[in-house]
């Protein structure tokens, strides 16, 4: 049987130990020898990790990634499919699921989670295309009911990032919030302009409530990461939903039983139950909306580039720019006030210098240096 082909005890059979110097090619060998010491290497590599992870499916893993091996894919298709696969599997079961109750919902659930680590478009849909690849597999085996595919989730290029919610929108959103936890979860995300699984992390010793200042961290050893501020309707959110949580929970928002914090799944359940009451569940909206809705306003409110930048947590200021797109009436309030203090005569004053953007704009070739 193939699975027994697959165990991990007889591994040694599939995959023999490598000297280093097989692993790869070099051009005092034949590159077809070196070719497929490789693939067998990587092969039983990812077939060990998933083995060793004992996640719920990583069986039918080993499987699929053996089946792809044999019908001689290439070296980057099984390492991409072996790493999306762990990756996706222990996903699932952070989520309190498995691959064998796999729905429609949680693949959904999983593509606004890497978007939400703000991965390339691109990106996305390899991981997407990876996914199903192996749940066609898993469809072939019995294990799933075609049904989980029906319809596919497609993702479109090059819209990167969801789009901002208007004002009508947004006020009939804030309308159908029918729980405090609801409601606090939803107003922090568009007041602060967090990642839902920034917030999910959170935990109430994280929140400065005289400053109504949220601590981010991004490492647990270094404490290295950033501030975000939240505005007094949310406040009025937060301390209605401090004082309704599990208070034997650390976490902002506890999860259920056998979970320390909310999960994915949980949260962005509730924002559709949202979308759906407020009637605007047509229109794909997401959690993500949110974090660009407060970055569009907070730049059509006049807000610098460079402070939005920090506020969002983005490493290149070229991303905030792609991030949040200003409305024309900002950009007529701009010109205005840019020729009001021509016409006054000031244009000469000295003015400080955005390096970062002008870094931006030389590689979008949008910067013209000064003529002598």
């Amino acid at each position: 049987m193939m699975t027994e082909e697959l165990s991990v005890s007889k591994t040694s059979v599939f995959a023999p130990k490598l000297h280093p110097e097989c692993c790869f090619k070099t051009e005092n060998a034949p590159s077809r020898y070196h070719s497929a010491r490789y693939k067998r290497h990587i092969t039983h590599r990812w077939c060990s990790r998933l083995a060793a992870s004992k996640l719920p499916g990583s069986d039918l893993a080993v499987e699929y990634l053996y089946g792809k091996y044999v019908k001689n894919l290439s070296v980057s298709s099984i390492n991409q499919s072996g790493r999306i696969i762990l990756n996706f599997l222990g996903f699932l079961d952070r989520q309190g699921t498995t691959i064998h109750r796999l729905t429609r919902q949680d693949i959904s659930v999983y593509v606004q989670y890497q978007q939400d680590r703000c991965l390339k478009t691109t990106t996305v849909i390899n991981y997407l295309r990876s996914i199903y690849a192996f749940i066609v597999f898993l469809v072939d085996q019995g294990v799933l009911s075609e049904t989980v595919m029906q319809p596919k989730i497609r993702i479109k290029l090059p819209q990167a990032l969801p789009r901002a919610m208007p004002a009508e929108d947004r006020q009939r959103l804030l309308e159908a919030i029918t729980t405090v936890r609801d409601k606090a979860m939803i107003l922090l995300l568009l007041r602060t302009g967090m990642r839902i699984g920034e917030l999910l992390e959170v935990k109430v010793s994280d929140i400065i409530l005289v400053e109504r200042k949220i601590l981010i961290y991004l490492g647990e050893k270094n404490f290295q990461g950033r501030a975000v501020y939240y505005s007094e309707d949310a406040e009025w959110a937060l301390q209605d939903w401090l004082k309704e949580r599990n208070k034997e929970s650390d976490y902002l928002f506890p999860g259920k039983v056998g979970r320390p914090n909310l999960s994915y799944t949980s949260a962005y359940t509730a924002m559709r139950k949202v979308l759906e009451r407020a009637g605007l569940s047509g229109k794909g909206y997401s959690l993500h909306n949110l974090r660009h809705t407060f970055a569009t306003d907070m730049l059509n409110a006049g807000m610098r580039l460079e402070v939005l930048q920090q506020l969002l947590g983005h490493q290149e200021i070229e991303m905030t720019m792609r991030y949040a797109k200003m409305t024309d009436l900002t950009r007529e309030n701009e010109y205005f006030k840019a020729m009001d203090r021509i016409e006054q005569g000031d244009h000469h004053e000295p003015r400080r210098v955005n390096t970062e953007l002008q870094k931006v704009f030389k590689e979008k070739k949008l910067h013209r240096s000064k003529r002598k």
